[in-house]
């Protein structure tokens, strides 16, 4: 067994290696890939919870689920490991989020304690990549060991909560999911502070973009699940105007996205850049989400009738979030990584203004007035910019 093979070398720091690169390992896509399941259930269970209270369950399990995403990215983003004992472990962690998955729709009930244990062993999982890449050579990678302890613990917080009374069973859950991201960035103690912990930017980068187009494909699978349920035979013309409209919807937030800051790398190392990038993009791929639940609502109307309540709400204020999260986005991202240039301030702003309208009216409009004011708020985001792309197309070409 030579020590070089990739299926035997011992994880290493990209920054320890001539030959780190930035392309996403077939592992890694695999792991995604589960998460297909895991927010498609997690969807699901929003649709019929349709109220206050499911929207913050919702919430806090989508939190839960991104970092068991997120902190497996971060690791394999900061470490190469393809060996033997990195890819059994991905493996336990894949079937983890099945079990964790199957768990969501009864997680008040009697599914709360599988789902927290199905988290505990992630964790656990986690704490151990870190941990078996602690030792570089004769040395201690001090990152590592401390990144291994925190995991532990949280595991061990998250496995009690499987046994504790609710609702205290919740409150501690929610707070190590808390904990989560402040071992990254309490100031002096987080692993923040380590010059190492620093992800390939192009990597990271690449690993949100391709769990964009899964969250949005989401919203793509859940649009077409729910007209077969009801039955295409049995839908009217309005109805198909509606879904054909929410088909476009989702490829246009993937458009926005990407040739606003998809791929893109942050345009700097500096802490806050990093830290703002990183928070920017949980809340809009929980945007992403969120819209892809509120399209489902799309089989539900015709042309006339006012579009339901709960999924217009979901679907404007995820509209408003998700351009206010690509303002910042685009705040924070290299000025040469821009496909387009023509999304402006003033254009996000119009559009999270139209969304809001569409908050307020559309429980009183007919569903295609409130679907062509939501409209107008996402498709002006890639008209305007083309506009503007075409008038200085000759300007361009003069030069």
């Amino acid at each position: 067994m030579a020590a070089n093979d990739p299926l035997w070398r011992r994880p290493r720091h990209y920054m320890d290696t001539d030959d780190a690169h930035d392309h996403v390992h077939w592992v890694e896509l695999f792991f995604d890939l589960i998460h297909v399941v895991t927010i498609f259930i997690l969807g699901n269970y929003l649709s019929h919870h349709m109220d206050w209270q499911g929207f913050w369950v919702f919430t806090g399990l989508f939190l839960a689920i991104f970092y068991a995403w997120a902190d497996s990215s971060v690791y394999n983003s900061l470490y190469i490991s393809t060996d033997m004992p990195h890819r059994a472990a991905m493996a336990l962690q894949i079937v983890t989020m099945m079990f964790i998955a199957a768990a969501i729709p009864d997680v008040a009930g009697k599914g709360w304690t599988y789902f927290a244990l199905g988290y505990a062993l992630n964790r656990t999982i986690t704490a151990y990549l870190y941990w078996r890449a602690r030792c570089v050579g004769d040395a201690t990678d001090t990152l590592a060991h401390e990144q291994g302890r925190n995991f532990f613990v949280l595991a061990g917080l998250f496995a009690l909560s499987a046994f504790l009374p609710k609702p205290l069973a919740y409150w501690v859950f929610g707070a190590s999911v808390a904990l989560i991201q402040l071992q990254y960035m309490l100031p002096r103690i987080g692993t923040l502070r380590f010059a190492r912990f620093v992800p390939r930017l192009g990597h990271i980068s690449e690993r949100f973009g391709l769990l964009m187009l899964i969250l949005l494909g989401e919203g793509f699978f859940k649009l077409v699940l729910t007209l077969a349920d009801k039955g295409v035979y049995k839908i009217g013309a309005g109805t198909f105007f509606n879904v054909a409209m929410g088909g476009l919807s989702l490829f246009a937030l993937a458009w926005v996205y990407f040739d606003s800051a998809g791929n893109a790398k942050p345009k700097s190392r500096d802490i806050g850049v990093l830290v703002g990038y990183w928070l920017a993009h949980i809340t809009i791929l929980w945007s992403a989400v969120t819209i892809g639940v509120a399209l489902a609502g799309e089989v539900y109307v015709g042309l006339l009738e006012p579009y339901p309540t709960g999924y217009g709400a979901l679907g404007s204020v995820g509209l408003a979030v998700f351009l206010a999260a690509l303002w910042i986005l685009q705040r924070l991202v290299a000025e040469d990584s821009h496909a387009c240039r023509g999304h402006s301030p003033a254009l996000r702003l119009f559009g999270i203004v139209m969304a809001l309208v569409v908050l307020a009216v559309h429980p009183f409009v007919p569903s295609i007035i409130g679907n062509l004011l939501w409209g107008l708020a996402l498709f002006s985001q890639i008209a305007v910019p083309l506009y503007r792309a075409a008038r200085d197309m000759p300007h361009f070409e003069r030069q």
